[in-house]
């Protein structure tokens, strides 16, 4: 069963910058969407990047992060990244790595088809 293990969430001011990893283990060729979503207190967990695995390698992003937020990955080392600049207090959240089978059919998955979790890092945003 793949595993996900998030790191690098922490607390920073607004204008600034963080990145996350996401190291993938018992890796399932089939799970070959990756993506990062986020939840914050009181509402539904959203879809903000994901990458597909395979050629190509095609990235999708929310709108309220477009230009702000890149999604990356190192397959040698089976880790995902997210690095995240210019941060708002809006992205405060709770930041979770997802892995979904089948590709990311063209956009952003949602939550329901997700296969794998991580259990989440925090990124706390202060204005």
């Amino acid at each position: 069963e793949e595993q996900l293990v998030e790191s690098g969430g922490g607390s920073v001011q607004a204008g600034g910058s963080l990145r996350l990893s996401c190291q993938r283990s018992g890796y399932a060729r089939t799970t070959n969407c990756m993506g990062w979503f986020r939840q914050a207190p009181g509402k539904e967990r959203e879809g903000v990047a994901a990458i597909y695995s395979g050629a190509g390698g095609s990235t999708y992003y929310a709108d309220s992060v477009k230009g702000r937020f890149t999604i990356t990955q190192d397959n040698a080392k089976n880790t995902l990244y997210l690095q995240m600049n210019s941060l708002k207090p809006e992205d405060t959240a709770m930041y979770y790595c997802a892995a979904k089978w089948a590709g990311c059919g063209g956009r952003l998955p949602s939550a329901a088809e997700i296969g794998y979790w991580g259990q989440g890092t925090q990124v706390t945003v202060s204005s």
